[in-house]
């Protein structure tokens, strides 16, 4: 089967077949770029999604990571994923289909109109050709019709007798010249009649199948691009389809991982106050006095007035209560967090411990970099001066102490809570006990509300807030020193529990640091305080032993 021989003159049909070729491969490219601009608006509507509903974290205080949010967030995170694997769809297909089939329409272009041009040059020579053929078939004609012209005058003035001799002579003349001619005509009339059919069968044997030949390999390589086509457009969604897969699996196993279970046990811990439920009400009897009073024939107003006092009082106390069962009024955030509940106090505290401590490790690391620097700058002088890491080295310690401080007292928050929660029980069973349940009701922070006009005070306590350090030491009679230290850098003593000193102080040593960063030491004057170690030069004396410290 070939167009050459089959459609040798279907030139007209073939021109159109092959411009419909090209009109419906720009079509189907025109339909993939449609859909690679589906793909890229479905991909970017996806991650617009996932944006939208993705927590925003502009806080360290976050809402609990609930397993069921963070399933959602990470089925937000697979929908993501999805997003850009059809990105990769649009961009595949945008590469390997929509950009291959525009240059292929570009290039089947050129190459149609270059052999539409050469068969319409070989028409146009045909037509010459032929055109020549016919002219010369004319002439060949007319010569021939003169030439009978002529013979037909000098027949008739050869027969007239009353034509002259030179009349006769002169057709006889005439007819031979027209003989001539139409000979001349008639062999160039034969001659473009050969080399017609010549260039006719040259043209519908050779040229034109040979034409029509390239028109149908190129209509052909046409349908085989597009069948590529059509397989790339398949091929670019199926590469995907693995790792969609995984993304569908995550969203699977996101779902899996919810856990009720832990999240209402996420649901008491974020909410757990660490407060005891309020106990019973006591029976307050009003009506002793009255017996009394009867029994007594005198009726005392002044207790009267007293009982409607202290009936107020009871209810002021009881509305104490209620925020517990309503909304807990709020008050200014406290640097002890004291103005939270027990449990989340302890939370709070314990989570600003760790900070605290992951700075004193990074500090504790600068600083030993530091002097291992220091040293290396001493033993070579050349390599740098040690004295210029003595600021540094400063500004190190400097944080360190602060940093320890910091812990220190943080923790001793932190053990006054715990204390706190861990004796709460015993306090509400031993307030029965001690009769107190008329004098005071236990207070939402632990302690107890006391009415001045009724309380039965015992053993009087001391409230002062103790430092750690103070806590530690019970004992009336002063440690014995066992050593002395002399101060490198001033110490300025701010917080609870320290000893200021000035550069150049001599102090004894009562205690040693225990790893804790911290001395005991005491001035001539007896007052006593806690200075950093790495602030003094300790010199102790020999056959001495620290203090002992009691828990």
């Amino acid at each position: 089967m070939s167009w050459g021989t089959e459609l040798w003159d279907q030139f007209d049909s073939l021109d159109k077949h092959t411009q419909w070729g090209i009109d419906f491969l720009e079509r189907y490219a025109k339909f993939v770029k449609e859909r690679i601009e589906i793909e890229q608006n479905y991909a970017k509507q996806l991650r617009n999604l996932v944006k939208k509903y993705c927590p925003k974290r502009s806080s360290k205080d976050e809402e609990p990571r609930f397993t069921s949010c963070i399933a959602f967030f990470n089925i937000l995170n697979e929908l993501n994923d999805y997003a850009g694997q059809r990105e990769v769809v649009a961009e595949e297909m945008a590469h390997r289909v929509y950009g291959e089939l525009m240059r292929y329409a570009h290039d089947l272009k050129s190459e149609r109109k270059m052999h539409l041009q050469e068969g319409r040059k070989a028409q146009q020579y045909l037509d010459m050709c032929w055109k020549q053929m016919d002219n010369s078939k004319k002439k060949f004609e007319r010569e021939c019709r003169e030439a009978e012209k002529a013979q037909q005058c000098y027949e008739r003035l050869d027969n007239d007798a009353n034509a002259t001799k030179a009349d006769v002579e002169k057709a006889k003349q005439q007819l031979n010249l027209r003989t001539h001619m139409a000979d001349e005509n008639k062999n160039e009339y034969a001659a473009q009649l050969q080399n017609f059919n010549g260039e006719q069968h040259k043209h519908f044997y050779i040229v034109i199948p040979q034409i029509y030949k390239q028109l149908q390999e190129m209509d052909e390589r046409r349908t085989i691009k597009l069948s590529e086509c059509y397989r790339g457009f398949a091929d670019s969604e199926r590469k995907v389809i693995p790792i969609i897969s995984k993304c569908l699996e995550g969203m699977i196993l996101a779902a899996k991982s919810v856990d009720e279970r832990r999240d209402s046990q996420m649901v008491v811990d974020s909410f757990k106050s660490g407060f005891e439920p309020p106990g019973d009400f006591p029976f307050e009897d009003y009506s002793q006095h009255i017996y009394r009073t009867i029994s007594d024939g005198t009726i005392s107003t002044s207790k009267q007035e007293s009982g409607k006092m202290d009936a107020k009082t009871t209810v002021g106390k009881a509305k104490g209560k209620l925020w517990l069962f309503g909304k807990k009024p709020k008050g200014p955030a406290l640097e002890d967090f004291s103005h939270l509940p027990p449990e989340q106090r302890r939370k709070k505290l314990q989570q600003r411990i760790d900070e605290l401590n992951r700075e004193l490790q990074k500090e504790s690391d600068q600083k030993e970099a530091l002097n291992k620097m220091k040293d290396v700058y001493e033993k070579n002088p050349q390599m740098g001066d040690p004295g210029s890491l003595q600021p540094k080295l400063a500004e190190t310690m400097n944080n360190i102490d602060r940093l320890r401080m910091e812990i220190h007292k943080n923790e001793a928050w932190l053990s006054e809570v715990e204390g706190k929660t861990g004796v709460r029980g015993d306090r509400r069973h031993s307030s029965d006990i001690n009769h107190l349940v008329t004098q005071g009701r236990e207070s939402p922070e632990g302690s107890y509300t006391d009415d001045a006009n009724q309380e039965v005070r015992g053993p009087p306590q001391q409230h002062g807030h103790h430092n750690e350090f103070d806590d530690e030491f019970e004992d009336d009679d002063p440690l014995p020193a066992i050593g002395h230290c002399k101060a490198i850098y001033p110490f300025d003593g701010h917080n609870e529990g320290t000893l200021a000193m000035k550069e150049g102080e001599v102090l004894y040593i009562i205690e040693e640091d225990k790893g804790d960063g911290w001395t005991r030491a005491r001035r001539q004057n007896g007052e006593e305080g806690y200075v950093p170690t790495s602030y003094i030069d300790v010199t102790l004396e020999k056959n001495s032993k620290g203090a002992v410290t009691y828990i």
